[in-house]
């Protein structure tokens, strides 16, 4: 019994093969783009732009991984009820594998293959989170599923633009998909940022939290997604984001205390919610300037996107395999350093000096690269083996 037990231990929980394969994947995938774009190695993808397949797999491959994991690991703790594990989690685990492996296969049928695997993986995972969320009426999470929906419906989207089907379907699934990974950051980093700060400083704080202004966001962002995706270019959106900037940059002010600096898995969060905050103003920028477009968006993916799944799989993995949080891998702090650095070289070198756009840019796919090669040498070993405490998950 035992020893099945320890054969089965990367699917004793969705964090497990998860937050592994995104790491495997995030540090190939951009390998393969370091190449294409950096050092002009030429392939051909199924249907697509290189640039097209680099967005997709960042986002619906990598950022999908890493949500499901999370939100499979977490919809237990919430509801009570029993989470997906074992051969019911090795079925959804294998269609994204599958959709992955197929991303970079030229052939006839790989954009069925991916379309299949890939909203085949979406639906059993939707389903898993939702139906415990449901059956204990625990209607705070209607959020997150209402994301989670749009998200299935946003790679559709995509998918029916490579094939053709819809004419505006690859700007619709990318950009709709970016912005709905970013609005469940926005709602997830509003619940644990601060809980994870007042319970990880070390010292009694109480930080500050308003209600209009959790309101305001929520309504802002909403119009501000809605209107990007359907008037792509105006200058009302500019407004909204820049709305957005001044709302969130007073909220993550109510949470500083100086007690972050100490801690990686602290000072992480709150540079990855700077980075989003900085997205909206150079969205705005973008509009109102003519800046380069590209940057905010990468100041949302990598800046916030990628910083915060890195910084909460790590947390995530310590405290769900019985180690402390407040003990991480000492090396950890060198691939966030890495990865906060790269946002830099990614986003705002550039903007500063446009003329290196491509320098900035490889220097930043090195260090994404290092960052997540860093994270699975530590973690590796975390997510195969058992909890330590003896404990099952």
């Amino acid at each position: 019994m035992e020893q099945k037990r320890g054969n089965l231990v990367l699917f004793q929980l969705g964090f497990r093969p998860f937050f592994l394969a995104a790491g495997i994947v995030s540090f190939l995938f951009m390998s393969i783009w370091a190449a294409l774009y950096s050092f002009g190695w030429a392939y051909t993808f199924p249907r697509m732009s290189s640039i097209h397949w680099h967005a997709h797999e960042m986002l619906f491959g990598y950022g999908m991984a890493v949500i499901a994991g999370f939100l499979l690991t977490a919809v237990g703790n919430w509801t009570g009820q029993p989470a997906l594990k074992g051969t019911g989690l090795m079925l959804p685990f294998s269609l994204w594998v599958a959709a992955r492996m197929a991303s970079i296969l030229d052939l006839p049928f790989t954009p069925w293959v991916m379309l299949i695997c890939d909203m085949g993986f979406w639906f059993l995972v939707s389903l898993a989170v939702m139906k415990p969320i449901l059956r204990v009426k625990q209607w705070r999470q209607t959020g997150i599923m209402a994301k989670l929906i749009l998200l299935g419906g946003a790679n559709l989207a995509f998918y029916a633009g490579i094939m053709g089907w819809f004419a505006d379907g690859i700007r619709w699934g990318l950009y709709g998909g970016l912005y709905l990974i970013i609005g469940l950051v926005l709602t997830m980093g509003r619940r644990v940022i601060p809980f994870f700060t007042e319970h990880g400083v070390g010292y009694p704080v109480q930080l500050k939290n308003w209600l209009w202004l959790d309101l305001s966001a929520i309504v802002v962002f909403l119009l501000f997604f809605v209107w990007e995706l359907l008037y792509p270019g105006s200058k009302v959106s500019a407004h909204f984001a820049l709305v957005l900037f001044v709302l969130h940059i007073l909220r993550v002010s109510g949470w500083l205390t100086n007690g972050i600096w100490k801690r990686p898995l602290l000072w992480s969060l709150f540079a990855a919610y700077f980075f989003m905050i900085s997205g909206f103003l150079i969205h705005a920028g973008s509009r109102y300037f003519g800046w380069n477009p590209f940057l905010a968006v990468h100041a949302f993916a990598m800046g916030g996107i990628g910083v915060i799944t890195l910084s909460m799989m790590a947390r995530v993995s310590l405290g769900h395999t019985g180690r402390s949080i407040h003990e991480p891998p000492p090396k950890l702090t060198v691939a966030l350093t890495m990865i906060v650095i790269g946002v830099f070289f990614r986003v705002f070198f550039p903007l500063a000096w446009p003329q290196d756009y491509r320098l900035w840019i490889g220097i930043a796919q090195a260090l994404w690269i290092g960052a997540f090669g860093v994270y699975l040498i530590l973690y590796f070993p975390i997510l195969t083996r058992p909890r330590i405490d003896g404990l099952p998950g």
